[in-house]
């Protein structure tokens, strides 16, 4: 179990899914850069939390619900939970001035239909899902991924495999930052549309640490001689 001040973002899951060294740019050497996709993914964001709680019609919808667990070492918030009525004797939890039980269904919003980044929504979701089990008490089956271009949903299963992925990047993601240490690059394809290129330096960097290479450039930049003109050097001093 981690204590409230070991937590990490539950977000990170998504760029550990991507690359570890990215992920390690950002939470470890706090270094971050944005381009069209990460800006285009922050807007729709943006317009998931514009609202805090909606009623409709056999569903309670709640915005920017916070999440957190502490088996984990994770805590975020959901981009939207739809609270559902449970039919017979399925588990849910209590919801104030409504009857009965209700089952929580998260959904997490993404830009397109991203084949290669699937995944991490996934596991996110499923993240999610975990924080609600373990704040709420109740088993959270499934949930959906909402393609912000095609304006529809996939739904998600959270069978074991998944959850034990989750549970191994979480663990992963810790490893790392106990260890103080980003993982050295390794050039591949996504690399062309990742925001982090130009930092991450994937084909030019032999360091593990971006920061210690950008020290290294300003410190042998301050070490050379500025380069006067043949003319100016032999100037006489007036």
């Amino acid at each position: 179990m981690y204590t409230e001040e070991e937590l990490l973002p539950l977000s990170g899951l998504q760029h550990l899914a991507f690359c570890q060294r990215r992920w390690a740019l950002i939470h470890l050497e706090r270094q971050w850069e944005e381009n069209l996709f990460t800006a285009e993914g922050k807007l729709l964001h943006e317009k998931a939390h514009s609202a805090e709680i909606e009623s409709r019609p056999g569903a309670l919808i709640r915005r920017t619900l916070p999440l957190h667990s502490f088996r984990l070492g994770l805590s975020g918030q959901a981009d939207v939970v739809e609270f559902l009525p449970c039919s017979g004797s399925e588990p849910g939890v209590p919801m104030p001035r409504r009857r009965g039980l209700w089952r929580p269904y998260p959904i997490e919003y993404k830009r397109s239909r991203d084949k290669s980044g699937s995944i991490a929504y996934r596991l996110q979701l499923c993240a999610q899902a975990l924080c609600m089990e373990e704040m709420l008490g109740v088993r959270v089956p499934t949930g959906a991924v909402y393609d912000g271009k095609a304006k529809r949903r996939e739904e998600i299963v959270f069978d074991e495999f998944l959850r034990r992925q989750v549970e191994e990047m979480a663990a992963r993601m810790h490893q790392i930052l106990h260890s103080g240490r980003t993982p050295p690059p390794v050039y591949e394809k996504k690399c062309e549309g990742c925001s982090m290129k130009s930092i991450c330096l994937p084909l030019a960097l032999e360091s593990g640490s971006a920061s210690q290479y950008l020290a290294r450039v300003i410190s042998a930049n301050l070490r050379q001689e500025p380069d006067f003109p043949d003319d100016e050097k032999e100037m006489p001093l007036s």
